[in-house]
């Protein structure tokens, strides 16, 4: 088993609002192999995004597979609605940066 870099696999890690409440996460993978290695290996649940953003498991409002576009989707409650004060990205656009840590782990055979 070894890890490789989301960045790898990847061609689009974003962040968006989802209304003033919650922000959403796409991750949109690179083609049908990098997709498959992602969910295969069973880290993109809510927990993963719970811990990333370090808030309750509760927040995370869903986490799904869409095949047709290659991509993830998760949705979170924002830490404070957009546009109110002291929140500092009104669009959401800048919250994607912990994505770009997961490391997905890859049994050397699926490569």
């Amino acid at each position: 088993m070894k890890n490789v870099a989301i960045t790898e696999l990847a061609h689009v890690i974003r962040s968006k609002n989802s209304g003033p409440f919650e922000l959403t996460f796409d991750i949109i993978f690179k083609d049908d192999q990098s997709f498959k290695l992602a969910i295969n290996s069973g880290i993109f649940t809510p927990a993963l995004f719970a811990g990333l953003y370090k808030i309750p498991q509760e927040e995370v409002l869903g986490v799904i597979q869409y095949p047709p576009a290659k991509a993830i989707k998760a949705t979170i409650v924002r830490s404070r609605p957009a546009g109110s004060l002291g929140e500092t990205d009104v669009y959401g656009a800048q919250q994607h940066a912990p994505l770009l840590t997961i490391q997905v782990p890859v049994k050397e055979e699926d490569e």
